[in-house]
Order: structure tokens, then sequence, then C-alpha cells
């Protein structure tokens, strides 16, 4: 199901922040909730085109080892979802960036592993070089943002577990799923097609409930 390319070009990069500005996010509020950041960040991929990246956590990590994820954490003491997406991003990905990078936040997703998570979308310069940290992660991948606009994205079941639907993205010849899938999503909706779109009432598969 191909899907028309989506240029890494300033013209993106300012529709990109325009929408955001126009989006009043939802923040989650739970004193038991950890705070944490990811990152989307926009790069480019040899032929121009707008990626996002999207990591495989190392094996050995004690949290979500093997899984797929944004590049993200917990937050530090008096730090920003901002500040802590970027300095994920860098210790993940080698990738340094500013603060000027940041395009806007996306609404909090509070996971059932007792994480609320600020997803950060940033704009990654064309000649950025990757270097990715094998202790923290085993891949990087660049993923064309044209995917999210495939028409079998996102994809919806339910399980016994939830009444909540639980909601994945096919890429890279799998399923990825929420938290990781209901961000991309929601920057999809939001971020590229401008539609207040909020996504909170996606659930996650059980075996990422730990």
């Amino acid at each position: 199901m191909a899907t028309l390319p989506i240029p890494h070009e300033p013209s993106l990069r300012e529709r990109l922040r325009a929408n955001l500005d126009a989006f009043s996010r939802n923040s989650h509020r739970d004193a038991s909730l950890r705070a944490a950041a990811v990152a989307l960040a926009l790069v480019t991929d040899e032929w121009g085109n707008a990626c996002f990246l999207l990591t495989r956590r190392a094996a050995g990590l004690r949290s979500h080892g093997g899984q797929w994820a944004l590049p993200g954490g917990r937050l530090d003491a008096d730090e920003s979802p901002a500040d802590a997406a970027l300095r994920e991003l860098d210790e993940e990905c080698g990738l340094r960036l500013d603060a000027e990078c940041v395009l806007g936040e996306l609404d909090d997703y509070p996971t059932r592993s007792g994480y609320n998570i600020t997803p950060v979308v940033a704009w990654v310069a064309a000649d950025a070089v990757l270097a990715p940290n094998p202790e923290e992660v085993a891949a990087v991948h660049r993923v064309p943002l044209a995917e999210l606009n495939r028409p079998d994205v996102p994809r919806l079941r339910t399980i016994p577990e939830s009444e909540r639907p639980v909601i994945s993205v096919p890429l890279l010849g799998t399923f990825i799923h929420a938290p990781t899938a209901a961000l991309l999503y929601q920057l999809r909706e939001v971020a590229i097609r401008g539609r207040d779109t909020r996504v909170a009432e996606y659930e996650q598969p059980v075996f990422a409930w730990r």
C-alpha cells in the first residue's frame, strides 16, 4: 500500500509547528505515575523523505527490553518534558539538539506500567548524524512519515481484559503497539493533518502492562 512521500523540507516544518501551536494539548496529572517524555524526532533519509526515529530497545534493559519504542525516558528532577526528550535522544541515539528544534508537544499518555508520557515533536537538520548507544538501543530505524498515511493505520482490536480498543500500527514488517502506536497516530492526526484528535482512550496490549 504505497503512499506519497513527504519531503523533509522547511514548508513541512512550518506546517507541523503551526498545527501543534493550534492544538490545545491535554496534560495528565497523577502523582502516582512517573513523569516521562519521548521524542518524535523528524529526520531525513537518503532520498530526502521526512522520517521519524523508532528504536528497538536493548534486550538487557530492566524495563521493556527488546521492545519497539520512541527515544525517551523518565524526567530528572526539575527537568521539563522537552529537556528530558532531548537528553534521552542524545543518550540513546547520539543526536544532540537544542530547544529551538522543538516544534511542540502532544497529549500526555498514561501507561499501564506506571508512567505519564509527554510526547515532544522535534525537527532534526538534514545533515544530522546518528550514533546509537548499544547499551540503550539495539537498533535505530528511520521510518518514513508517509507510512503513517497508509489506509491500514491505525489497527484497532478488542481484548477481554479491557473495554478500551488496543491500537497498533503496521511498521517494519511487524505491529507497533501503544503507547508508541497511540503517539504516532496522534502525530499524524494533529501535526500532519491538523485534526483535533485524542488518543487516551486507546489501550495497550497486555504484555505492555508490566
